[in-house]
């Protein structure tokens, strides 16, 4: 947050709406490549109002979507390029398992992401990792590059760097205008900013702001809930190692996937949560308003690729990676007649 009395610059050559990981990848690469940027969030930093708060995601190279296993390369190279950067650690390498029953379709799309050689039979699974037992019929894929990052760090040491080029954070003004044009014209609780480029990553406040820009944007807010299992027996799951993340797909027993993390935050617990596509495009009718949203919580692990993206469309860059899947136009009747 700008220091009381710091005289307020008025003109950017980009504004990024929304400081959580993709805003902030975002805008750390419009620093990178020398725009002038301005990083707004409506809440004071730190806060839990978002989605990119916690101690803990997974990453993974292993996707059932071809699209999204082809980013991931390029994520893994950011990722590090990030910690060599701040000088911290902000991924473990842990593996992760894909669990399910043996023929289904997106297993064998994960399977095929990755080799035969990473399927795992009950024998295999059971030597690599003790705690984890295949039920009749189930399978198990091993993606070992898989791990955890660590959410709240990586959010701050990005940040860090945004700054550490020049970018501005303003924090505690929440957006009340979005004005189109060739200079763009946001009205903030705290000042009136401009620039050619705007880019708009305010996850489940991205639908009230693109409203009054006449898109209405098929994105519904979802509160998850986050769960703890205590290990009956401490380190019971593993042979002094920590144990993989995991991931089901296909389990008859419940209606979506379900997905967990190792006991890295806190100690004898491993974590749970639910897991769909992103929107990645310019405005339909405005080019230099770009809307990054919907990352339906497997968002984090992609936010450096998703964040070169947004960047190369605001600059009107060949975009580095098949925009096809994230496009706007895939949804109908999204433009609204401008008020």
């Amino acid at each position: 947050m700008a220091a009381p009395g710091q005289p307020q610059k008025a003109t950017y050559d980009a504004i990024v709406i929304g400081a959580g990981i993709q805003g902030s990848f975002t805008a750390y690469h419009l620093a990178q490549r020398r725009r002038d940027t301005l990083l707004l969030e409506q809440f004071i930093l730190p806060h839990s109002r978002g989605s990119s708060h916690g101690q803990s995601r997974i990453i993974r190279s292993v996707y059932p979507e071809e699209y999204y296993s082809r980013m991931m390369p390029d994520s893994f190279r950011l990722w590090q390029q990030l910690e060599a950067e701040v000088g911290i650690r902000l991924y473990r390498q842990t593996g992760l398992v894909v669990l399910g029953p043996a023929g289904n379709e997106e297993l064998e799309a994960c399977r095929r992401s990755l080799g035969d050689s990473q399927v795992l039979d009950p024998t295999a699974l059971a030597r690599h990792f003790p705690g984890y037992r295949l039920q009749a019929g189930q399978v198990a894929v091993l993606d070992s590059t898989g791990g955890v990052l660590f959410a709240d760090r990586a959010l701050r040491a990005v940040q860090e760097v945004f700054r550490r080029r020049g970018g501005t954070v303003r924090d505690g003004e929440k957006v009340l205008r979005i004005e189109p044009g060739a200079m763009v014209t946001v009205t903030t609780t705290g000042g009136v900013y401009q620039a050619p480029r705007l880019i708009i990553t305010a996850g489940a406040w991205t639908g009230p702001l693109v409203e009054p820009l006449g898109l209405r944007l098929p994105l519904q807010p979802l509160r998850i809930d986050v769960c703890y299992w205590r290990e009956k027996e401490p380190k019971s799951t593993n042979t002094g190692s920590v144990s993989p993340c995991f991931l089901t797909v296909g389990l008859s027993q419940a209606p979506h996937g379900i997905y967990g993390l190792p006991a890295l935050e806190y100690p004898g617990m491993v974590k749970n949560t639910p897991d769909k596509d992103f929107i990645l495009d310019r405005h339909p009718k405005f080019s230099n308003i770009i809307i990054g949203a919907g990352f339906s919580g497997h968002g984090f692990k992609l936010a450096p690729v998703v964040g070169k993206l947004l960047c190369e469309l605001s600059l009107g860059e060949e975009p580095s990676h098949n925009m096809a899947p994230f496009a706007i136009t895939r949804f109908r009747d999204v433009l609204q007649s401008v008020l």
